[in-house]
């Protein structure tokens, strides 16, 4: 299973996942510690557990849910990348112990499919979605239908369309080509495919943008759609109004708001990992958009935190959704 890509070093994306300097930096150390001994991983997710009162939950309930969020939530892995790159057995104990069922891949950090899916399973989780890198969907859908048959996954996808330069109309025709393809062919083996945006697809395009051409050239029977919700936001778009118009469509989502005062009409598909805040503190009217993500139809919502403060963040995250009314 491919990393995800995006360009631009030190930014919230995928193609800085493909650059091998990038996957060995910033790993974050204990302060006070040095520089070559890190906090085992299972030790801070006891503590997380502890301090954001996990442990004191109702038995059964859901996490992440509440009165009016009823989920299903789960947790893109990526958003533990740098913890999963140096202990995979252990940063799945933090997933568990944050009290994830449902989880996103984006990457098996050197294990097989099989070892992979055994592991989740060892943790109680499973794995509803994965992504993988839009050549292999090109030119090997086989290939990806088959690993995901191997973990376990109803949807495989992707979240990043190589390009030089804006997005164009041209990419825009051929990249629907290729989800029309790849979502046939992984239909007859029972995965479901999905795209999810990343904010360069809205460049304008007649009355709408390159991202309304997408839906409109792509077969609902084979291609669905994943919100990434600050990459909405990030380009200048109305996430309430893009559920809305598209509804059906959007089969997932990816929970995760952007930071109060950034710029948004950026259409680079990349910006500072820090801008990656809590849920609830940022730019996105959350009740209207679980109000409208409910009427759509939406499967699953996964929480995407990519900022260096995600183990401080997602118990937070956690709690603004089992809170939030609408």
């Amino acid at each position: 299973m491919a990393q995800r890509s995006n360009p631009g070093d030190g930014k919230t994306g995928r193609a800085a996942c493909n650059n091998p300097t990038f996957l060995a930096g910033r790993i974050v150390l204990i302060e006070g510690m040095k520089s070559n001994l890190i906090r085992p991983i299972t030790i801070l997710s006891a503590l997380l557990v502890t301090a954001t009162g996990l442990l004191a939950a109702a038995p059964g309930a859901a996490v992440g849910t509440g009165p009016s969020f009823k989920g299903p939530l789960g947790l893109q892995l990526y958003s533990l990348r740098e913890q999963f790159k140096k202990d995979v057995p252990g940063t799945f104990n933090v997933v568990r112990d944050l009290g994830f069922h449902d989880v996103e891949l984006a990457g098996t950090y050197g294990k097989t499919p099989e070892e992979f899916k055994a592991l989740l399973a060892a943790n109680g989780l499973k794995g509803v979605a994965g992504h993988f890198g839009f050549e292999r969907f090109r030119d090997d859908p086989e290939g990806v239908a088959k690993e995901a048959k191997a973990l376990g996954l109803e949807y495989a996808g992707l979240a990043w369309v190589p390009h030089t330069g804006p997005f164009t109309e041209a990419t825009a025709h051929e990249t629907a080509k290729v989800f029309n393809h790849a979502g046939e062919v992984l239909a007859k083996q029972g995965i479901k495919f999905y795209y999810h945006n990343h904010g360069y697809e809205f460049e304008p395009h007649g009355d709408g943008t390159l991202f309304d051409l997408l839906v409109a050239e792509t077969k609902p029977e084979f291609v669905s759609f994943q919100m990434d919700v600050m990459w909405t936001v990030f380009p200048g778009q109305d996430p309430v109004k893009l559920m809305k118009k598209y509804g059906p469509r959007w089969a997932l989502m990816h929970v995760k708001d952007l930071k109060k005062g950034v710029a948004t009409g950026s259409l680079s598909g990349g910006t500072d990992t820090k801008n990656d805040v809590v849920v609830g503190t940022g730019q996105v009217d959350w009740p209207a958009l679980l109000r409208a993500s409910k009427q759509a139809g939406v499967k699953y919502y996964f929480i995407e935190d990519e900022s260096p403060s995600v183990l401080e963040q997602l118990p937070q995250t956690l709690k603004f959704l089992e809170q939030v009314k609408f």
